[in-house]
């Protein structure tokens, strides 16, 4: 999961590269994502037997449906108004997630968990909502936001209730359905413009579907099923973390991190630490009762 969202969260650096629409960026991610997968799994010969994926097949092509929509809601949310107000309705997500997984999922709330994550949320707060970036606080950006952060909420919800299907295979399945659901997008809204690429941007959106989808996905998908909703939620703020240092250190280096927005940063990856290790510890005293016993 630390590591799925460590590579989210430089996915800028890549997409400023790509000159095309926000919703064809997406298709082709996923098409190109797609492609890899299914040729490494012909290479292997481990390719998906969906009479084994069969139980949750449905399950799995909902989830990624959802995963398509969440990118074009997002990405709506974006050219509706500022990239910080965006971020921030978007991140709204794990607040689902934590709320909606023990009603679900019956897991019991823990009191380190959600100060962690009042503490983390806190932090993503005084990052992004106090960025020197300028933009529109447009109702209807901030409600594509929302509407995203809702889909993508969806993903990880559906994704930990399926546990028989290995990371690779749901996540073929996954791109499969979001390929479905983004295809009569781009034809209704934008057209396809791959054509005018040059060879910078072809390449740059060879490493979007292989090196920042097919990889990640995988790693993503199947970290979800071990994990909590409450751990999910905090790690998830790993992604906008990496993704303000990247944006002023690599992308806008005129733009400085304020003192507020430090202390932020620090918040998140402080929380995230003392929540991970905790549990850490709790795991490996559980382990030597077990061994006594």
């Amino acid at each position: 999961m630390i590591i799925s969202m460590a590579i989210f969260g430089t996915i800028g650096i890549v997409t400023r590269n790509i000159d095309l629409g926000a919703s064809e960026k997406s298709l082709f991610r996923a098409i190109i994502a797609l492609a890899a997968l299914l040729l490494f799994q012909a290479s292997t010969k481990s390719l998906l037997n969906l009479k084994e994926a069969k139980k949750d097949l449905l399950k799995l092509f909902l989830s990624g449906a959802a995963m398509g929509i969440n990118w074009i809601l997002f990405f709506a949310a974006q050219d509706n108004t500022s990239i910080a107000l965006a971020t921030l309705s978007y991140y709204f997500a794990p607040v689902i997630v934590m709320i909606v997984s023990p009603i679900i999922f019956k897991e019991r709330f823990k009191a380190k968990k959600i100060i962690c994550f009042v503490m983390s949320t806190l932090g993503l707060i005084l990052m992004v909502g106090f960025s020197n970036e300028g933009g529109s606080d447009n109702l209807k950006g901030i409600l594509f936001g929302i509407g995203a952060a809702v889909f993508y909420a969806i993903v990880v919800l559906i994704n930990k209730s399926t546990k028989s299907v290995t990371g690779i295979n749901r996540t073929v399945i996954q791109l499969s359905s979001s390929i479905i659901v983004l295809l009569p997008y781009v034809l209704l809204k934008e057209g396809f413009h791959i054509a005018s690429l040059d060879s910078k941007g072809i390449l740059f959106l060879l490493v979007l579907g292989i090196v920042y989808t097919a990889a990640p996905y995988c790693l993503y998908f199947s970290s979800l099923k071990a994990l909590d909703g409450q751990e999910v939620a905090i790690l998830s703020y790993i992604d906008p973390l990496v993704a303000v240092i990247f944006s002023v250190t690599l992308l806008d280096k005129n733009n400085i991190l304020t003192p507020i927005q430090l202390a932020g940063g620090a918040a998140i990856l402080i929380f995230t630490l003392i929540n991970e290790l905790k549990l850490e510890k709790k795991n490996k005293l559980s382990e030597l009762e077990k061994e006594r016993v």
